[in-house]
């Protein structure tokens, strides 16, 4: 059968760097194919060649077996090529009419005028070809990332895409909203639209592929079944063999409490939230997106303020006035969103590991100990086996794994003895998230008192030493690490009638 798009041979470089190698992919109308591999291992460069943003150094790319060369992402649109970004990139003053039909809007007979009504007519016809129940006058802004997600694959559709590709598209949904995503591309694909789906979650994977392709160091390693056995799979990403994350639960009772949060509140988001954090500990929050986890971390860090509670550091009640008081207390915040309140992107590598302890290394007021600088930002790369070409090196350029584990060493320079991690393995591929879990590990063995919030109930059941669950801001349960099952955390997390914990 003649694939519906393919690539032979692909090969692409950047200056210092082989993306692709002789690539080799294919997919068919009515498939949902894939794509994993490692940050790095040449995913997105491949698809970015296929949307029209990269062109191709050597190869061949057919579509319906014949060879074509994709110009650009308006000749892609046009060959009904269409990708949907994990980062949506959709106008949130706009109607979702207005989004969709954005430089090809509908005109009156007279041709001066937009046809409104014909503008929300179309849209509706594209919602219920979907089977989406959404108004198209509704503003972007008042969307959930869910429903903003359908309006970006409404928009795709609208170019009768025929090929659709889509990255990490379940990032940011809940499971009630992944399984409304999948109804979506379960449709689509019975419709002949062959899909492209890159995702680190292989529980997704196996829900939703017919068909997956492994690439490992900007090569194909191999095309198999979605059947394939897990284990197999990231044998052929990683080329190795993972440690094995085993858990071994500390006895930290008797430890010094670092962290002593009271009675916090603030609007309906938390709700009289109290708990402690000692030291060599690692302390879980699970619950579903809404609950009020990064709400409270967020409020802890200073970076909200709170309608009340108190927030005690070593015995010592912090006067909490902004982030630059929990810093000083020795407070690290790891955000969800690590590009944007995490890393100064445009920036390098030395700069983001030294910039929150700048006074360190100010001497008279105006003059900065470079060489001070260097020796530390490179002794923090070689400690948490950060992969970057140089120090110089910008640090928007560097995967998501070696970007997170910058965010951490800036924290690690700054002393800070209480860290948050906030969706700590977000868009991580899972070699990376190995590295990411031993490393919590290590900084809890070495005293420090660690938070991690995560969406993945298996990744707070490996980490976790004690897990706390919200709900509509409360805490609804606490369990132990070590007996805890996911279960029991989503029991609590859907327990909507508890009374708060304290």
């Amino acid at each position: 059968m003649t694939a519906l798009i393919s690539v032979r041979q692909l090969n692409k470089s950047f200056p210092g760097v082989r993306a692709l190698q002789d690539v080799d992919f294919s997919l068919q109308a009515g498939e949902v194919h894939a794509l994993m591999g490692e940050n790095g291992a040449g995913k997105s460069t491949l698809m970015k060649i296929l949307a029209g943003v990269y062109h191709k150094d050597s190869g061949e790319v057919l579509l319906d077996g014949a060879p074509v060369e994709i110009q650009s992402p308006a000749h892609a649109q046009r060959l009904a090529i269409g990708i949907i970004h994990q980062e949506l990139n959709l106008m949130g003053h706009l109607s979702a009419a207005q989004n969709i039909f954005l430089g090809r809007e509908p005109k009156t007979r007279s041709g001066l005028f937009l046809d409104e009504a014909r503008l929300n007519r179309d849209t509706q016809a594209l919602f219920q070809s979907m089977h989406l129940a959404l108004e198209p006058q509704t503003r972007i802004s008042d969307l959930t990332v869910a429903r903003q997600q359908m309006v970006e694959i409404a928009r795709a559709l609208s170019f009768r895409t025929r090929v659709l590709i889509m990255d990490e598209p379940t990032a940011a949904l809940n499971n009630t909203e992944i399984d409304e995503l999948f109804r979506i591309i379960r449709q689509l694909r019975a419709d002949g639209v062959g899909i492209v789906y890159i995702s680190h979650k292989m529980d997704e994977i196996q829900r939703i592929a017919d068909r997956i392709t492994v690439l490992r160091d900007g090569r194909t390693i191999n095309t198999v079944p979605a059947s394939t056995p897990m284990p197999e799979i990231i044998a052929m990403m990683v080329g190795r063999t993972l440690e094995a994350n085993s858990k071994t639960i500390p006895d930290t009772r008797a430890n010094e409490v670092l962290l002593d949060v009271r009675h916090v509140s603030r609007g309906r988001a938390i709700r009289d939230v109290s708990f402690q954090v000692r030291r060599g500990e690692i302390l879980g929050f699970a619950g579903l997106m809404g609950a009020g986890r990064t709400e409270l971390a967020r409020a802890v860090f200073g970076a909200d303020p709170m309608d009340q509670g108190e927030v005690w550091v070593r015995g010592a009640r912090l006067e909490l006035r902004s982030p630059q008081d929990a810093v000083q207390a020795g407070i690290g915040y790891l955000s969800e969103d690590r590009k944007h309140f995490g890393l100064a992107t445009g920036m390098d590598v030395e700069a983001n590991i030294t910039l929150p302890s700048l006074s360190r290394w100010l001497r008279w007021g105006a003059f900065l100990q470079h060489a001070a600088m260097n020796a530390v930002a490179q002794k923090m790369v070689t400690t948490l086996r950060i992969k970057t070409p140089h120090l110089t090196q910008t640090a928007r350029l560097l995967s998501g794994g070696n970007q997170q584990k910058v965010v951490i060493a800036k924290w690690l320079v700054r002393d800070s003895e209480i860290l948050i991690f906030d969706e700590p393995t977000r868009g991580i591929d899972v070699g990376a998230k190995s590295e990411i879990y031993k490393l919590l590990n290590e900084l809890a063995a070495q005293g420090r008192a660690i938070i991690v919030i995560s969406s993945e109930l298996p990744e707070v059941l490996l980490l976790a030493h004690r897990i706390l669950v919200m709900c509509e801001g409360r805490l609804t349960g606490e369990l132990d690490g070590a007996q805890a099952t996911q279960e029991q955390l989503m029991a609590l997390a859907t327990q909507r009638d508890a009374e708060p914990l304290h």
